[in-house]
Parts: structure tokens; C-alpha cells; sequence
């Protein structure tokens, strides 16, 4: 980057920069574990010569700490894909069911909220949708965050809810799904080939629940990509150049990842692969009632401790999974013996 000539090429120099800053993503750490193992190694000389239990404890623990650092990098090691360092977009949406299922999507809303919050992310709301009674239509989100896509993308599926309904008179048991779909942001507009000829713009009134409307123009903006049919949508934004900028965000990462998917030779192209948000397509289970369990049907990992996972305590799931992709061993663990979803 010193060299004479560097930033005469600007956009030459930006991707220099960019794949430097992903390296050091994975070098900077090896280093630093470099650097822990050599002062054990000295420690380790240093205690060879004292025989006392003060002295063994504290390499024991040096030890532990010195395993727990190996194993975050090992999982490090884990995001190769050349999309796992970007930021995400992340979207929600109800089943069929109505109340059920949208007031299921935002429960589930909260809970990536309260996972990103975890992860010292930053969210954006891109386009809210309410339900007309309660719950969500849909959220569209912007995640950013080291790896957010990496891991974000453990949770694209459907996720299926079993509890005693609350907007049910007679107390009935019921179950719900929704969808999480995550795709990769684009960084630059010049990473996808766009024909804006190819683009339908619709213009709407943006409106709350209840059919209620926010304001009285046509500020929402619909985008449709008519070579794919890929649809991006906003109308969170006070006026419709915003809204329609947004849209455009989110229709470049749909059009990014399924380029993406053709070009790994998928079995279909990203929306075919949206499987019906339904029965027998789930990737987790969340038992409210009659027993409390949250289990990944992936990886069989599992916990009893279902108010933690929906505060965001998503790692034992998203970590087994990476595993599972890397074709490491995974185990389930036993929240609650003899209950499964």
C-alpha cells in the first residue's frame, strides 16, 4: 500500500484495502495466540522449578483460558464462504395462520434483536409491516457486524412455534411458523450488473396497521426485477427517493445471493429454495406448552431454557451449525430428557 502509484487507481486501491482488512480478520488473532502459547511455554519453565500448588493452579488456568481462545478461532476458521464477512440483510415473515403466525414473526423479531444486541451488532430497520390486529407482515432489516452474514445465515429457515394461543378464547394448544431468510448486503451498487430498464417501480400510500394511513402520497415504493421477479420494498422512509434508495439496498442483495447460488451450482435458484413455511420444513422448534424446549432439528442440539434463547442466546444453535457445515462432530444438548418437539 505504500508502493508509489498505490492510489492512482482508486478503485484498484479500495479492493486492496477491503481483502486486507478480511485478512487481518483471521492473521491478527492467530497472532495474538501465537503470542498467549509463547507466554505459557515461559510459564510453564518457570513453574517447572517451583513444586507448589499456587503455581500449578495458575497454569491450569492459563491453560483453560489458553483452550477457550483456540476454540473461538477454531470457529473463526469456520467462515471461509466469501460472503461470510459482510453485513446482512435479514427478513421475517408470518406463515399461514393469520394472528398466530404474524405475532409469532415478531416474537421472533425480537429475538434476532436481542441476538444482534449480544453480538455488539447495529441494526436498521429497512421496512416494517404490522399485523392488523397484532404481531408483523414482515420486517426487513440491515445487520452490521464483524461476520454478520456469516452467522445470520444459520438461522435462514422456518421456525415453528407450539404454545397455548392467547388470542384463543378456549386455550387451546396451538402451532405457528415463520420465516427467516438472510441474504448477504452488497457493498458496492458496481458488484451487480443492473439493467435499470429491467426495473418496475409501484408506487404506493405506506399504511399501519389496521389499514391506517402513515401519510396521504404515494411515498412507498415497490421495486420488481422482471428477469427474476425478485420484489424489494420499503415504506418506512417520510419520502419516496428514500424509500425507493432502500428498496434498492435490499433488491441488490436478493439479486447478489441468487447470482451467488447460480454461480455454486445450487439446486435452485433462492427463491425456489423458499420452502413452504410450514409443516415438516422447520429448522427449529420453540415448545412453550406442554413442556418448555427449544430444539434444532439440524443438529439436534437442543435446551430447556427457553427464555434465555428467546433473549437471543442463539449461539449453542448457530455454533453447531457452522460445525455441522465444516463436518465437525455435533452433539444435542440434553435440556429436558424424554421431551421432544
Amino acid at each position: 500500500m505504500a508502493a508509489p502509484g498505490f492510489w492512482d487507481d482508486a478503485e484498484a486501491a479500495r479492493r486492496t484495502l477491503a481483502e486486507s482488512t478480511r485478512l487481518k480478520r483471521w492473521i491478527e488473532p492467530l497472532e495474538a495466540l501465537a503470542g498467549e502459547v509463547g507466554d505459557l511455554a515461559e510459564l510453564a519453565e518457570l513453574a517447572a522449578g517451583e513444586d507448589d500448588a499456587e503455581s500449578a493452579g495458575e497454569m491450569a488456568a492459563e491453560l483453560a483460558r489458553l483452550g477457550e481462545r483456540l476454540d473461538d478461532y477454531e470457529l473463526l476458521l469456520m467462515f471461509k464462504g466469501e460472503d461470510d464477512d459482510r453485513n446482512a440483510i435479514l427478513t421475517i415473515h408470518p406463515g399461514a395462520g393469520g394472528t398466530e403466525s404474524a405475532d409469532w414473526a415478531e416474537m421472533l423479531w425480537r429475538m434476532m434483536q436481542r441476538y444482534i444486541e449480544r453480538r455488539g451488532w447495529e441494526v436498521s430497520v429497512l421496512d416494517l409491516q404490522r399485523g392488523e390486529e397484532a404481531g408483523i407482515k414482515s420486517v426487513t432489516a440491515e445487520v452490521k457486524g464483524d461476520f454478520a452474514y456469516g452467522r445470520l445465515r444459520a438461522e435462514r429457515g422456518v421456525h415453528r412455534l407450539v404454545r397455548i394461543s392467547p388470542f384463543d378464547q378456549a386455550k387451546r394448544r396451538h402451532t405457528s411458523f415463520a420465516s427467516v431468510f438472510v441474504y448477504p448486503e452488497v457493498k458496492d451498487a458496481g458488484e451487480i450488473e443492473l439493467d435499470e430498464s429491467e426495473i418496475r417501480m409501484e408506487t404506493f400510500r405506506a399504511s399501519g396497521a389496521g389499514g391506517q394511513h402513515v401519510n396521504k402520497t404515494s411515498s412507498a415504493v415497490r421495486l420488481i426485477h422482471v428477469p427474476t421477479g425478485l420484489i424489494a420494498t420499503c415504506q418506512d422512509e417520510r419520502s419516496q427517493h428514500r424509500n425507493k434508495e432502500v428498496a434498492m439496498k435490499i433488491l441488490l442483495a436478493k439479486l447478489y445471493q441468487k447470482r451467488r447460488e447460480e454461480e455454486e451450482k445450487a439446486r435452485r435458484a433462492l427463491e425456489d429454495s423458499k420452502t413452504e413455511i410450514g409443516w415438516g420444513n422447520q429448522i427449529r422448534s420453540y415448545v412453550f406448552h406442554p413442556y418448555q424446549l427449544v430444539k434444532d432439528h439440524r443438529t439436534n442440539v437442543e435446551t430447556g431454557n427457553l427464555q434465555a434463547v428467546m433473549d437471543g442466546d442463539l449461539d449453542r444453535f448457530v455454533e453447531a451449525w457452522l460445525k455441522r457445515e465444516a463436518g465437525m462432530a455435533v452433539s444435542g444438548e440434553a435440556g429436558v430428557k424424554g421431551k421432544r418437539a
